[in-house]
């Protein structure tokens, strides 16, 4: 139950986390920046150490990677399923058919490998030595 909650919220963080980059605008993109002004700019920006867009950022991305090494956590121990193609040795036709005594299950023969199959006869006189 915790492990589908914490898909869910990393899914929806993620799609968060990338609409808010992308919604955000560069240091350097404003129209003087291209003329040679965008020199004026401080550490943090001309805005300050942040706004709305990039504290937000910032949560989310510390969301992101705490979900990230949560849902690893959870995952490290757990076992694989068994997979179905493994043990290839074993033909289903020779697993047990369980039928039950009530219901009526037709029973129909079927031909044995090689009934209506022509046999090929071999020839080794065309085979060199």
């Amino acid at each position: 139950m915790v492990y589908e909650v914490l898909l869910v919220a990393y899914l929806v963080v993620a799609l968060l986390l990338i609409g808010f980059v992308l919604i955000q605008q560069g240091k350097g993109a404003d129209m003087g920046a291209s003329f040679g002004s965008g020199g004026s700019n401080t550490v943090f920006g001309s805005s300050g150490s942040g706004n709305f867009m990039s504290r937000t950022t910032a949560i989310l991305a510390g969301l992101f990677f705490f979900i990230s090494l949560t849902l690893g956590a959870l995952t490290a121990n757990k076992e694989s399923a068994v997979d179905d193609w493994e043990n290839l040795e074993i033909p289903a036709a020779e697993a047990p058919v369980q039928t039950s005594a009530d219901q009526d299950v037709p029973v129909v023969d079927t031909p044995v490998a090689g009934d209506d199959v022509p046999q090929v006869e071999e020839n080794t006189s065309d085979v060199p030595n």
